[in-house]
This record gives structure tokens, sequence and C-alpha cells, in this order.
């Protein structure tokens, strides 16, 4: 059963600062740019806390982990931050523009604690792997600050939406307690909650439910961890769950409308001799590999994948001077699936990974997984730049990966390669903060 609570969540006090200056994306989504952007936006701005700057003179007493903690206390005790009074949940709803087109959509959830099960309990479900590197950083945050700034994505199946219904009874009419467009133009409104009859149905609709980890497999597993640390030294022997065995998380249902997933591509630099003959004669193996227009611009690039990718796998081999579209699946030797369902070999990024960049390009799975020869880009258009000025050698387009297909991979207990969904919009984090002291 999925056991979600309510908490006292700790707000920034409009008075003191601008949520909108203090919200932000999520720690593994801010580039530099954006840290600097964020750093000039307010002193209280929460990306001091999640990824700090580090200096050269850091040292274990004086760290970007020590500096979270610091602030974290001091906001605190300042009143830039304040805990609620009621224990409480949040409705959280985000509209947007689809990327790639004039789409507008809605997605809406509610923020709470979930309880961390570990995943042969088959309540939470993973679908894709992750490295121990970002791991180990969020654990040094966690320990440090024993807080909880961001929420962990969750998916549930609710085909009637009945938890969605009762959400909106609750805050329909009034005025969001937060309400903030991000730097993607994404409004994000959240309304606090608070009826004890509210919440405990709420509660009682989710424990029939299993759930799918969208977003946030690192700090997932960090918080995991992090519990089963804190479990030895308290000597912890079950019962009702202590703060470290929950984090906050965002519960989104998974068949409602709104629910968008984008692809992610690949770019491929630092290859020696690689000519567009010898990569089309090599793809040929397994793909029929044409021509298609070599001027062609994202937007084409996507129409052009979607109608190929009615009937099966559909990928975009672009160089500089040339584009190859993949399809029409040929036979392919067993022996490159090795340890692969049927469910997993179906999937474009699967064949893309195992086929065209191990295959084919020679690319070794841990210099993948390092990431030494690969980017990883939302942006088909930034792809395609990179490749026509010589940034890059090739890059690879793709279609997303469809929400079927997550959650029977999900639910098989199997797991997609690294960076294979990309869930819009993401959540910001700072809305709600949960102190585990």
């Amino acid at each position: 059963m999925a056991n979600i609570f309510p908490f006292r969540g700790w707000r920034y006090n409009p008075a003191q600062v601008s949520v909108q200056q203090a919200v932000t994306q999520p720690y593994d989504k801010i580039a530099p740019a954006m840290q600097d952007a964020y750093y000039a936006a307010s002193p209280y701005n929460l990306v001091r806390i999640i990824l700090g700057k580090a200096t050269p003179n850091d040292h274990a007493d004086d760290s970007v982990y020590t500096r979270a903690a610091a602030y974290f206390r001091d906001w605190r005790q300042q009143g830039v931050l304040q805990q609620e009074a009621e224990q409480s949940i949040y409705h959280y709803v985000q509209r947007f523009a689809v990327p790639g087109g004039k789409q507008e959509a809605e997605r809406r959830g509610f923020i709470a604690l979930g309880q961390l099960e570990d995943y042969a309990a088959e309540i939470v479900y993973r679908h894709e792997q992750t490295l121990a590197k970002p791991k180990a950083d969020r654990l040094d945050l966690l320990r440090a600050t024993r807080a909880h700034f961001g929420q962990i994505f969750m998916l549930y199946s609710d085909p009637e939406g009945a938890i969605d219904r009762v959400l909106q009874d609750s805050s329909g009419g009034r005025t969001p307690d937060i309400e903030v467009h991000d730097e993607y133009d994404v409004h994000h409104q959240v309304w606090k909650l608070s009826d004890p009859e509210m919440i405990d149905s709420v509660r009682r609709a989710m424990q029939d439910k299993k759930l799918i980890i969208a977003d946030g497999h690192h700090r997932y597993e960090t918080a995991l961890n992090y519990r089963n640390e804190r479990r030895k030294e308290d000597k912890h022997s079950g019962g009702q769950p202590t703060p470290y065995e929950m984090a906050m998380m965002t519960f989104v249902n998974m068949d409602l409308p709104g629910l968008t997933i984008l692809p992610t591509h690949r770019v491929v630099h630092g290859l020696s001799g690689l000519s567009a003959e010898t990569f089309r004669e090599k793809a040929r193996t397994y793909y029929s590999a044409e021509d298609v227009d070599p001027s062609m611009d994202a937007l084409r690039a996507a129409t052009i994948l979607r109608e190929a990718g009615r009937t099966g796998t559909a990928l975009l081999a672009v160089m500089r001077d040339r584009v190859f579209l993949l399809d029409r699946t040929k036979s392919v030797d067993a022996s490159i699936f090795k340890g692969l369902s049927l469910r997993q070999q179906a999937l474009d990024v699967v064949q893309l990974h195992k086929i065209l960049l191990e295959g084919v390009l020679g690319l070794s799975e841990e210099s993948i997984r390092n990431q030494e020869n690969i980017r990883y880009l939302r942006d088909g258009e930034e792809a395609l730049r990179q490749v026509r000025n010589g940034q890059a050698d090739i890059a690879f387009l793709m279609n997303p990966v469809s929400m079927k297909q997550v959650r029977d991979i999900a639910f098989a207990n199997e797991v997609l390669p690294q960076k294979s969904t990309d869930f819009y919009p993401k959540l910001l984090s700072g809305l709600a903060i949960y102190a585990l002291e």
C-alpha cells in the first residue's frame, strides 16, 4: 500500500522574499548560467542550498554542504522561512505550452509525504538506472541539512480521477497560496489544504496504489540510503514511520491528460574518421537508412519521426551534410540485446543505445554511462546546430517514450537507459520544504 501523510511544511515568507525570486528548477536541471541567475535573483534563493557554488578553499568544515545547512538554519531563525501551523497537503497545478507546438496543457497533482519503500516491496517502482556520484552528492546534502527541498515526482493510476476531483473541490474558487511563472513560462499554482477529513479521504484512496518514479530516482534512492543509516543509529524497529522514513513527493495521476513526456536526443562527439557513407552502410545492416532533407529544422524532424514511428522504430541520424531516416528494422542478432526483455528491445531508445551507439559507433556501455562522447539534449534545434557547426559528429533525434511503455517497463521491474524520459514541465523546488527535525 502507498502510505501518504500530511506535514507541517516550511514555506517562504512573502513578507520577506518574493517566492518568484526564491524557487528553482530541480538541482540537476540547473545549468551554470541558471545558477548565476538564481544567485543574482535573491540572497534567499534556494539554489544556495540545493546547488551552492564551490570555492577553491572548500574543506570539510566549510563546503557547499555546511553552507547549505547554515543557510537553512539562518533563514528559519530570521523568519524568511516559516512553518505551517497545520498538517497539510498541497494541490499543485501547472499550466504550460507543450514544447515544439502550440498545444496548451495542464498537469495536476498534490504534494505530500510518502513513505519510503524498498523496491522489493513492489509498491514503488523505478524505470531508470541511477549513478553513484549524484547519489553521494545528494546524500551529503541530506546529512547536512536534514531536509527535503524538492519533491520526488510520483505517478499513480486513477482512471476515474476520483482523487483529483477531491483536490479540485477543496481548492476551487480560492486564490492560490503560491503563484509563480518559471523561466520556461510554466504557470505554477499551489493551494494549501488542511481539512483533516479531506486529507483522510485522499490517504484512503491512495492506499491501494502502486507508484512509479517519474523524476527523482537519485533523490529517492538517496532518501532510502539515509533512512537505512538512521535506522542503524536509532535502532528503529518499524511501526509508525519516523521523519526519515518519509520523503516529500508530488503525486500525479498517470491517466489524466496533461502528462507530457519529451524525447531526449543524443549528440555524439569526439569520433575519428566517421564518414556519412561509412555510417550509412553499417546502419543498413539493421535498418532501412534513407536520405531525407539535410536542411530540415527541428519541427520538420519531429513530424517525420512521428509519421515514421506509427509502425515501429524511427530514428533520425543527423550528420553535417546528410540526414538518414532509420526505420523498418531488419532482423538483429539476439546477442546484441543480451539480458533485455522483448519489451525493452522494442524501445527506440534501447535500439539506439545497443545497435547504433554500441554496435555501429563502437562506444562502450561504460563510456556512454559516463557521458564521455555523448551529450543529452531536449532541444532538437540545438542538436541540429551542434552537428552543423562542427561541435558534434552525429546527432540522433527520436520520438518520446510513451507513458504505456514507461508503465509496462516499470511494473515488470525493468529499466530504461539513462536519460530516456523527460517529463515536462519539472516540479519547482522550494514550493514547500520538509524538515526532518
